[in-house]
C-alpha cells in the first residue's frame, strides 16, 4: 500500500495523513512562499513555540496565538510589557512558556532595529532552487541545514533568541524557502 495515500485519496508527504488539520496546512500552506514582516514574524514565532512540543499542538492553537500577539504585528509586539506579560502567562489559548513568550517580545524589537526588511534577511538563507535531490522519504529529510545554521547565526547576531538551527530550518520549510514535499507528493514540483 502507498504510504503517501490518504484516506481521501491524495498522495501526500506522509505526516500530511495524520490528522485532518495536518492535511489542510499540508495542502494549502507548508511549503508555499510567505512574504510580509508580520506572516514571516509568525512563522518564525510558532516555530520557536512548537519547540519541544507537537506542530499540531501549535496548529490548533494559531488563532489564539494571533489574537494574543496582535497579530504578530512586530510594531505592536515590541511594545509588550510585564502586563502583557502576564496577559500571555494567564491565557490558556496559548502555549504559556515564559521563555518563549519574552522570545516573541524580544524578536519583534530585534526587527525593529534591523538594518533591512525582515523579507530579505530570511530570504536572504534560502537555498537555490534545485540545490538538492528532492527527498524520497521523510527519513531523508535533514533536521539543519548550513544555510539554517547560517540563518540562526545571523539572527542571533541581531538580537534575536530562540532561533536556533531546527527552528530557523522548520521556518525555512513552512514559508517555502526550501520544498521538502517528497517524492509522490500531489505538491512535488
Amino acid at each position: 500500500m502507498n504510504e503517501l495515500l490518504g484516506e481521501d485519496g491524495v498522495a501526500r508527504c506522509s505526516w500530511g495523513n495524520s490528522a485532518p488539520d495536518y492535511a489542510e496546512y499540508h495542502d494549502t500552506e507548508w511549503g508555499f512562499p510567505v512574504r510580509g514582516e508580520a506572516a514571516l514574524f509568525e512563522r518564525l514565532s510558532l516555530e520557536a513555540f512548537q519547540s519541544g512540543l507537537s506542530w499540531l499542538t501549535i496548529l490548533r492553537k494559531r488563532d489564539s496565538f494571533r489574537r494574543a500577539f496582535a497579530g504578530f504585528d512586530p510594531e505592536q509586539v515590541a511594545r509588550f510589557g510585564d502586563d502583557d506579560v502576564a496577559r500571555l502567562l494567564g491565557d490558556a489559548s496559548i502555549v504559556r512558556n515564559r521563555a518563549k513568550i519574552l522570545a516573541t517580545i524580544t524578536n519583534a524589537r530585534a526587527i525593529a532595529e534591523l538594518d533591512l526588511p525582515l523579507d530579505d534577511l530570511l530570504w536572504s538563507f534560502a537555498p537555490s532552487a534545485g540545490a538538492r535531490e528532492r527527498p524520497r522519504t521523510m527519513a531523508d529529510l535533514p533536521a539543519i541545514t548550513p544555510e539554517s545554521t547560517a540563518m540562526a547565526r545571523a539572527l542571533k547576531k541581531r538580537g534575536f533568541v530562540f532561533v536556533g538551527p531546527t527552528t530557523c530550518y522548520a521556518t525555512m520549510q513552512a514559508t517555502g524557502m526550501v520544498d521538502d514535499h517528497v517524492q509522490g507528493c500531489f505538491r512535488a514540483s
